[in-house]
């Protein structure tokens, strides 16, 4: 998958107009570069360059310790040094003569946004006396796209790790019943990651996030020790880590009254206004769709029906993390900035996870994730279609 990310690299840059795409690190295993888990899967010790062309081969500049594991990712040429990566990083962007030089520093991406301060200070001091200091552009459009278009293996991993997590909860649904707590839920969640051997998708403190009823803690907060009873909505936010990609779903119960043969109408109204709004934003989903675009059918599908808007984005990108990549499906507002505006791009992989709180009985939420094609979102999850009645 590595060399996959590296071809697939190389195209971006030609599309970017980019020569190359310089990853400065140092100590990665500590300090981390969020772009190495895409373009090399292992961790280098001293001062680290790694160099994708628009053309020709990946070059790795790397202390003389680390020279045999980086090869054996399989993607670079490696070079070697003792002293100073001076030298040869010099003599490689001398070999190559880029006219501007994508690095990892970005203002408006975080997943751009590796290169330290102190790193970039040595960077300039290395390249001081040379025409490349004045070439050195964000690499962020870069990384974006490249975190974005999932290759065929990143589609099989999410999918595995989707399916991991849907087993999960229907093995959940068998067991959960009024009177049991929040944490309780969580606990048998665990359980069952631990026995498959996986991990959860972001900390096991918040995954799963379990929320019953009204006025619950809410989706971004952990279990708590309130108990389940009749006529509570709960909502279950999860996911799993499969082979370095995860999955981030939401699944929606209602626990019936006595005398209850379904939910009560606005119960029902509401979930089905919920997956209905989802299925809406799949079908029309397209590549040179702005992401605002998006959220605004699911958005405005939701209040034509009477219900306030929801207060966060319709759905974020899904690869090694739950939140992946730069574009999002979101709405106009100044904490988005120009993201609303970023075009959504085939083999982009979302989630859909609109919410409608229901007075008195807690939240009617699930959240699905699609690859994006030519045509429209293909599932990677199993849509939700029934509310599930305990």
């Amino acid at each position: 998958m590595i060399k996959e990310k590296i071809e697939q690299a190389s195209g971006i840059l030609k599309e970017e107009g980019i020569d190359l795409w310089l990853t400065f690190v140092r100590e990665s295993e500590v300090t981390g570069d969020p772009s190495l888990d895409l373009i090399l899967g292992a961790n280098c010790t001293w001062h680290s360059a790694f160099m994708i062309p628009a053309d020709g081969k990946a070059v790795a500049i790397v202390g003389s310790l680390d020279e045999t594991r980086i090869r054996e990712t399989g993607g670079y040429e490696v070079i070697g040094y003792t002293k100073s990566i001076k030298e040869p990083l010099v003599e490689q962007l001398t070999r190559f003569a880029p006219r501007s030089i994508a690095v990892n520093f970005s203002e408006n991406t975080c997943l751009a946004d590796g290169l330290s301060h102190g790193l970039y200070l040595s960077l300039m001091r290395y390249l001081e006396g040379t025409p490349f200091a004045s070439r050195l552009v964000s690499s962020e459009n870069i990384i974006s796209k490249l975190r974005g278009r999932k290759s065929p293996e990143e589609i099989r991993r999410i999918h595995a790790a989707v399916e991991l997590a849907e087993e999960i909860f229907a093995a959940v649904s068998l067991i959960i019943k009024p009177g049991l707590t929040e944490k309780d839920v969580a606990s048998y969640i665990l359980k069952e990651v631990d026995r498959r051997g996986v991990e959860t998708a972001w900390e096991r403190e918040l995954c799963p996030s379990v929320f019953t009823g009204p006025e619950s803690a809410g989706a971004h907060a952990g279990p708590t020790d309130r108990v389940i009873e009749k006529g509570h909505v709960l909502n279950i936010d999860f996911g799993v880590k499969v082979e370095g990609y995860v999955s981030d779903l939401q699944r929606t119960w209602y626990f019936r009254k006595a005398g209850e043969k379904k939910a009560p109408a606005e119960v029902l109204k509401a979930f089905e206004t919920i997956r209905d709004s989802i299925a809406l934003a799949a079908e029309k989903i397209r590549p040179g769709m702005e992401g605002g675009a998006v959220d605004t059918l699911a958005r405005t599908y939701i209040t034509d029906r009477g219900y306030k808007e929801f207060p966060h984005a319709l759905g974020h990108q899904v690869g090694r993390h739950a939140h992946d990549g730069a574009g999002l499906l979101c709405p106009e507002w100044e904490r988005y900035g120009n993201l609303p505006h970023l075009k959504i791009e085939e083999g982009q992989v979302y989630t859909l996870e609109p919410r409608i709180v229901i007075p008195g009985y807690g939240v009617a939420t699930m959240e699905e994730i699609v690859v994006v094609h030519s045509d429209g979102g293909e599932f990677l999850s199993q849509p939700q279609r029934e509310l599930y009645l305990v």
